[in-house]
């Protein structure tokens, strides 16, 4: 009987090259892999043609899928070829790491300690097994970099092992480098070490116990040392001894090259996953030569010069750098080296490109059918394949067509997903005439969106019932009424008919009891657009138009008393609400809403006690809408101008009139010349204290706005000075003969 251990890099070529050559030598009984075993179900999955690495195994608490753990696999990972090796000969294969029903138990009571502790500052912890340095991970190839003279532990592996044309005896070698390490102090942090190779152990013996004679055992290097020296059974079960457990469940889930970056399952991340597989992938041997016409494609894709004859210096470049550095074959960094110099010009914008698209890669992954999952993630695959939605890490745009059923239900998926928080879609904002049938999302799918999908499972198995459950809920927690009308729009948008009636309801409890005007006036846009463009989505918005109607009359009730006495914030808040309602009112295009509106406007106008900004922008809508005319307009400026106790309150109504448009002033030459009066009238120190508010509102103008009016200011300027100006003859003519010595010309003869 025999215990083979092989210690490697996770995510290593090169580790993952060797360690096939060993197993084919081998030829083991069984493969045992660093790796949860409450995944074991998984392991035949490896081999399906439709699995596609990178993939990640997902362990998580069915309850509480916060509490979750990834295990990432690409192409190149020792572990995935390991596992299809075994699969590919019928060798057995398990994981062997600890069980995450022990490490998620454990992670969930250290949490609800933590909780315990802030709900509780005097609360002693009894979490024995934290410490300060749980979130930190060993890094013993930085320590062997740092020995040797390279800048990090990638490119020492990369050096020695990775670039390694001959095997040899490099477990062996590896072996030996983890127990130096180790003999010499060197730790992991991680707070469950022990426990993990405790439980490696356990596997090993296990496999022995089962009749196995030759085992093959694939660890991370670390781990190597602790499982070659196996202490006594005795000593590893007092090490578990106790550890408490909960239910977890293993799915797959897709990965991406840029994910394999980030810390992992395995506690190692890689700095360039894409020049990996392209590592995997290619003959060493013409390695340089490949790795450049690939730059070169992608420079030329960017619309960026790259020949063939740049190809050849850049891997003459990079192979003689790496005969410089006494190096049996180039690494990344005489690659990238050759390609700033040879490609870029020195210039490191484009070797930015190189690294998202190349080194680290946009590779996706793909699971089989057969993958264990929810319901509800079943059901969001077959919508995908149904509506034929491209699942990709890239962002990517669609552009939906209202008036076409396809479309439509694929917008019915994306605002379903994005009621119940699942972001794989973001709306982008539609404008003009198509933004009626329109709609644009930016896609990216994200591989935590597989958890937010698993935590919302509880409320239905498909993505139509759990969004109407779960609008539903949101209906009842929410008390802030633009929110509710804000999720009314979103259950009409997502065609959810059972939670429409549902929000309504809620929205009409809601809105019946509310005494704050403002929540009512910034509640009407939504519902305005869900009545205006409600048939252009195929949704029935027949059921809110009783909600709208008691909103318009009672803020048209209200509203006169809530603008009385406000200070200049408190008018600022009021401001935007009416602008905002204004707008609605307009939307809806219901000549009963209208004249109540402008009804109101009219006493808002003349209301002695409204701040000047809402008496001012009453009296601007009211002109636009062509209820008042130009005479009236220039009336009340008048009126609010000749208020001169408050000079304040005459910029702020200036303000509300003019704010965001100057056109009329371009247009009305007597407006403009009433405001122009006042403001000359204005003292200096009036004029200084005013400025700024002044400077405001004329600043919200469009600048061919501001240019014209001061075209026009500057031109009554000059007019009104001209006229001012009175000449002595007398004087002039005496200053001529002065003049005529200064200039040396003849003096005028005199009349």
């Amino acid at each position: 009987m025999s215990t083979h251990i092989f210690g490697i890099r996770h995510h290593g070529p090169g580790s993952a090259r060797s360690l096939l050559n060993a197993l084919y030598d081998l030829v083991p009984d069984i493969v045992l892999v660093e790796g949860p075993p409450d995944a074991d179900e998984l392991i035949p999955l490896f081999a399906h043609e439709d699995m596609v690495a990178p993939v990640a195994m997902l362990i998580y608490v069915p309850d509480e899928p916060k509490f979750a753990a990834y295990y990432p696999f690409a192409e190149f990972s020792p572990e995935l070829q390991a596992i299809r090796f075994a699969l590919e000969h019928d060798i057995p294969a398990r994981f062997m790491d600890l069980p995450q029903r022990y490490a998620m138990r454990l992670k969930k009571d250290q949490y609800e300690s933590a909780q315990n502790k802030e709900d509780n500052p005097e609360t002693p912890s009894n979490n024995e097994d934290a410490t300060p340095d749980e979130h930190l991970r060993s890094d013993p190839l930085g320590e062997l970099a740092k020995a040797a003279g390279y800048p990090d532990g990638e490119r020492w592996w990369e050096h020695f092992v990775e670039n390694r044309k001959d095997d040899g005896d490099i477990f062996t070698a590896v072996l030996e480098a983890m127990t130096a390490l180790r003999d010499e102090g060197i730790a992991s942090h991680h707070p469950l070490e022990d426990k993990r190779e405790a439980y490696m152990r356990k596997i090993i013996r296990q496999a022995e116990k089962d009749g196995f004679e030759h085992i093959a055992v694939v660890c991370g290097a670390w781990h190597a040392p602790a499982l070659a020296q196996m202490p006594s059974q005795k000593d590893d079960n007092a090490i578990l001894k106790g550890m408490k457990r909960i239910k977890v469940e293993a799915t797959f889930t897709p990965w991406t090259h840029s994910r394999l970056t980030m810390w992992s399952g395995y506690g190692a991340g890689i700095l360039s996953p894409g020049w990996y597989q392209h590592r995997w992938q290619e003959d060493t041997d013409d390695i340089s030569i490949s790795w450049m016409t690939r730059v070169a494609q992608l420079l030329r894709e960017e619309d960026l010069d790259a020949s063939p004859a740049q190809v050849i210096d850049a891997v003459r470049l990079a192979d003689t750098l790496a005969a410089i550095r006494e190096r049996t074959m180039p690494s990344l960094n005489e690659f990238n080296e050759a390609a700033l110099s040879v490609f870029c010009f020195g210039n490191p914008a484009p070797l930015k490109i190189i690294h998202k698209k190349l080194i680290v890669g946009e590779t996706m992954g793909e699971i089989p059918d057969e993958t264990p999952m929810m319901p509800l993630q079943r059901d969001l695959k077959r919508e995908q394949k149904r509506l034929r939605l491209k699942v990709t890490h890239e962002p990517s745009e669609l552009k939906l067509d209202l008036r076409e059923d396809s479309h439509r239900q694929r917008s019915y998926l994306l605002h379903r997903l994005s009621i119940l928080g699942i972001t794989w879609g973001q709306k982008v904002e539609v404008t003009g005439k198509q933004g009626t049938f329109n709609e644009v999302w930016e896609l990216q799918w994200r591989p935590e969106l597989t958890i937010q999908l698993i935590e919302k499972s509880s409320w239905g198995n498909t993505v139509l019932d759990a969004s109407n459950q779960f609008a539903k809920y949101s209906a009842k927690t929410l008390e802030s009424l633009p929110a509710l009308t804000e999720l009314v729009n979103d259950v009409l948008l997502a065609n959810l008919p059972d939670a429409v009636s549902y929000v309504v309801h809620q929205l009409q409890a809601i809105a019946a009891a509310t005494g704050d005007i403002k929540e009512l006036m910034h509640a009407l846009p939504a519902l305005a657009e869900v009545i205006t463009y409600g048939n252009v989505r195929d949704t029935d918005a027949e059921m809110i138009s009783t909600v709208v109607e008691g909103i318009v009359t009672r803020t048209c009730v209200g509203l006169p008393h809530e603008c009385s006495m406000l200070d200049d914030d408190a008018a600022g808040v009021i401001f935007e609400a009416i602008l905002h309602f204004n707008s609605a009112i307009y939307l809806l295009d219901n000549p009963e809403y209208t004249q109540g509106w402008q009804s109101v406007l009219k006493i808002l106008m003349t209301q002695d006690n409204a701040h000047g900004l809402i008496r001012g922008r009453a009296c601007r809508i009211l002109l636009d809408d062509t209820v008042i005319d130009t005479d009236e307009a220039r009336r009340q400026m008048q009126l609010a101008i000749s208020l001169v106790s408050d000079l304040n309150d005459v910029a702020a109504w200036i303000e509300g009139f003019l704010k965001n448009s100057g056109l009329i002033l371009i247009h009305d030459d007597i407006l403009l010349s009433i405001i122009d009066a006042w403001v000359m009238s204005l003292n200096n120190e009036d004029f200084e204290s005013l400025l700024p508010l002044l400077r405001r509102t004329f600043s919200t103008f469009e600048e061919p706005e501001r240019r014209q009016i001061g075209r026009i200011i500057s031109g009554r300027v000059r007019s009104r000075d001209s006229a001012e100006t009175q000449i002595d003859e007398d004087r002039a003519n005496a200053m001529l003969p002065i003049l005529s010595k200064l200039l040396g010309i003849d003096p005028p003869a005199s009349e």
